[in-house]
């Protein structure tokens, strides 16, 4: 029976390592394992992980219809489907994820964030929290600048926790003007972003 399986984590966690480190193994004994990301901080067709991996992946669009991708994979006869970014996936192409997995048996690995800068969850993340067979949190937690246990994405923007703006940010957003940092909810709550 084939599962689709989520995995979840803050920013800097390890998530699209973990995604790399998964399609690695299963890609040495097998040649039925696709990769797709939707929305790499690459945003060239790769997965890529903080630490210096990659590998080319299917850039997925966000809110696009999945049906010619997913037969696109039965036609090449891949059983196993690794997603990063997954949080970026709309409800309706979660839901079409697991007819993939229901209809087609093609076993789905999702990877991505739960919870946006503003503490909501993704809405591509609540439907996978859902439906998915199994949701795990990475055991590898980012922590926060006090030594807590890392809970929230903060987008910082001219030095301050960012309380509005858009949801969906993509590419490798690096220390500057606009960046995010992982914080505890306590420092996240109150906008510190430092000891002094």
């Amino acid at each position: 029976m084939a599962e689709l399986t989520f995995t979840y984590g803050t920013m800097a966690a390890g998530k699209s390592t973990l995604a790399l480190q998964l399609c690695w193994q299963l890609r040495e004994g097998r040649s039925d394992v696709a990769l797709w990301t939707f929305g790499d901080r690459s945003d060239d067709g790769m997965v890529t992980s903080r630490i210096g991996i990659e590998a080319h992946a299917e850039a997925v669009a966000p809110g696009c219809d999945l049906t010619e991708h997913v037969a696109r994979l039965v036609r090449e006869g891949m059983n196993i489907l690794v997603i990063d970014e997954v949080q970026f996936a709309s409800v309706g192409q979660v839901d079409q994820l697991a007819m993939a997995v229901d209809d087609d048996q093609i076993d789905v690995h999702a990877f991505g964030l739960s919870a946006d800068f503003l503490l909501n969850v993704f809405p591509g993340s609540a439907r996978l929290f859902a439906i998915a067979d199994w949701a795990h949190e990475l055991p590898l937690t980012s922590s926060c600048w006090c030594g807590a246990k890392g809970r929230c994405n903060a987008r910082i923007v001219n030095g301050v926790v960012a309380r509005e703006g858009n949801q969906f940010v993509t590419g490798d957003v690096v220390r500057g003007v606009v960046h995010y940092q992982v914080l505890c909810r306590k420092h996240y709550r109150v906008g510190k972003l430092g000891p002094i």
